[in-house]
């Protein structure tokens, strides 16, 4: 099937595989980040052969994930996730099988240099309400030029070297953490700094957050690629 007439929106292709499948089908929920720092601007996410994204993905700046963070809806089961330029047949990340479970949500993070190859990391999310009214934060590594961090959620202006417990460590690159961290919704720092050390590579104030607030924080590299770091926030639950 020729790219051109692969660019149906996703939700529209899913709409007619209805007519073929039994209502026993179920469906996941899944959205794309663009972590490549290098690649062309432009890149097209096929899922299934089908174009998922109207409009092209571009590299992640600080604080926005494009076209969108949202979720959209994917047929449960094995699927498969194509990455090309924008209106060609370029390859950027071959067909890549991904297994997405029913009713379940996930992240797929487009990671690593575009020369590399890049690669879809796909974390399963957990968007269940935090406990006892707190905000909970996952981490994901996907900055290429950034060794293994460890990660402190911590008041503002508090010193990390003194701080007894680390939130999450050694953190790799294309690793997330190994769970969410639960904290009060006070104002708070996420900090980074490279694993068994308290050398601060990077950090970030956030003000007080939301009771019941899910975000999670893709550690990413600059635009075009190299250090230092950035904070890509996305918001699971407000």
């Amino acid at each position: 099937m020729f790219r051109l007439l692969k660019a149906l929106p996703l939700a529209l292709a899913l709409a007619a595989s209805t007519f073929f499948t039994t209502s026993c089908s179920s469906s996941s929920q899944f959205r794309v980040v663009d972590a490549i720092p290098d690649a062309p601007v432009g890149l097209d996410v096929d899922v299934n052969g089908i174009n998922a994204f109207t409009t092209p993905f571009a590299f992640g700046t600080f604080g926005s994930v494009e076209p969108s963070s949202g979720y959209q809806k994917v047929s449960a089961g094995s699927d498969s996730i194509e990455v090309f330029q924008t209106c060609t047949t370029t390859p950027v990340i071959p067909s890549t099988s991904i297994s997405f479970g029913g009713a379940s949500q996930y992240t797929v993070v487009l990671a690593g240099r575009y020369a590399s190859p890049p690669t879809a990391l796909q974390f399963t999310d957990n968007n269940t309400a935090p406990t006892s009214g707190n905000v909970e934060f996952r981490i994901i590594h996907a900055s290429p030029s950034t060794a293994a961090v460890d990660i402190y959620i911590i008041p503002p202006l508090t010193d990390v070297c003194s701080v007894p417990t680390k939130t999450f460590t050694n953190i790799n690159f294309q690793a997330a953490s190994p769970s969410y961290a639960s904290v009060a919704p006070a104002p708070y720092s996420v900090i980074a700094t490279y694993a068994g050390t308290c050398q601060i590579i990077l950090s970030q104030d956030y003000p007080q957050g939301t009771a019941g607030m899910i975000s999670t924080m893709v550690l990413v590299d600059q635009p075009g690629g190299g250090l230092p770091p950035q904070w890509l926030p996305l918001t699971d639950v407000q």
